[in-house]
């Protein structure tokens, strides 16, 4: 049996490997788990892009945190065909890739400790040599995250897998399938009305009058929108804020403003979309969909929409 066949699954469970199943991503047979620690529900941060010279951007999530790391002989291979299959299968189990990077690209050190990272002995990163990946999927309309970071020694290379997953019982890293199926119209009709018409109404969010706040959702129309831009980054949008036509021209396109700046955090924040590919921009009351002089009509008119940009 060679090394490149799987022999070692690697266990995903939300529960505690006693009592939940144990299908998954694979590992080369002479991979040896030296580390499975469950650490409930919890938090981490979850990097987006590499070391931008102040910070490492990132969003805060929560869920079962599940921390797994592996050692195995180097056999002359690199971190990236280490991270390579791994990355494959991820993506085969319906992840999308968040953020991709190798040491210095990362940022080096001010990258490795932003991350969630486990200390020596069963976790050696050197700073000169590892890779790193963030994805993201969604499960039952919940997002999940996944990381990877992959590293070596003189002899020996090292992978640490973190998931952060939404607190339920089953495996987070199944075998590849169909996901769940999405609301009533809410995936064919929101996308092809913006591939189509060039906007779509994200017809989910409620605001008040005079309030640009978002609940904390889940709001399946920016769950949608969120699978369709990370699964191409060429795509981008901007969130354009509407509101009613209560109150003067200038106080309503800031707030109109602030709504769509609202739904952009929680894209960029909670689902994982690069900040590069969503802009927010606010109308007020210059575009209305309907009648203002109606309950119905102003509550219609308090919206954000979806416009479709080129290719970046």
């Amino acid at each position: 049996m060679t090394a490149t066949r799987v022999a070692l699954v690697l266990t995903l469970a939300l529960l505690p490997p006693a009592i939940a199943g144990a299908q998954g991503l694979a590992m080369p047979e002479e991979a040896t788990l030296v580390l499975d620690e469950n650490a409930g529900l919890s938090s981490t941060r979850i990097p987006v892009a590499g070391f931008d010279g102040e910070t490492v951007p990132a969003i805060r999530a929560e869920g079962m945190l599940i921390r797994q790391v592996w050692q195995a002989p180097l056999q002359g291979r690199t971190t990236l065909q280490m991270l390579a299959p791994l990355r494959d299968q991820l993506r085969a189990a319906g992840y999308q890739v968040i953020h991709e990077c190798a040491a210095r690209e990362c940022g080096g050190f001010d990258f490795r400790f932003a991350t969630d990272t486990l200390p020596e002995p069963e976790m050696h990163v050197d700073l000169g040599d590892f890779r790193f990946l963030s994805a993201r999927r969604l499960a039952d309309g919940q997002p999940e995250y996944a990381t990877l970071m992959v590293s070596r020694s003189a002899t020996r290379m090292f992978v640490q897998l973190t998931r952060l997953a939404p607190q339920k019982t089953g495996p987070a890293v199944a075998a590849p399938q169909a996901g769940p199926a999405p609301g009533p119209d809410v995936d064919t009709a929101l996308i092809a009305a913006l591939e189509r018409d060039g906007r779509a109404v994200l017809g989910d969010l409620v605001f008040a009058t005079g309030a640009a706040q978002l609940d904390t959702g889940p709001f399946e129309s920016l769950n949608v929108l969120a699978t369709y831009l990370l699964a191409d980054p060429a795509r981008a949008i901007v969130l354009v804020g509407h509101t009613d036509a209560e109150g003067g021209l200038d106080s309503n396109i800031a707030l109109s403003r602030q709504r769509a700046a609202a739904v952009r955090n929680y894209l960029v924040e909670a689902l994982g979309v690069p900040a590069a590919q969503v802009m927010a921009e606010g109308v007020g009351f210059l575009a209305p969909l309907a009648s203002n002089l109606t309950k119905s009509g102003r509550q219609a008119n308090r919206r954000v929409e979806a416009v479709l940009l080129g290719a970046r």
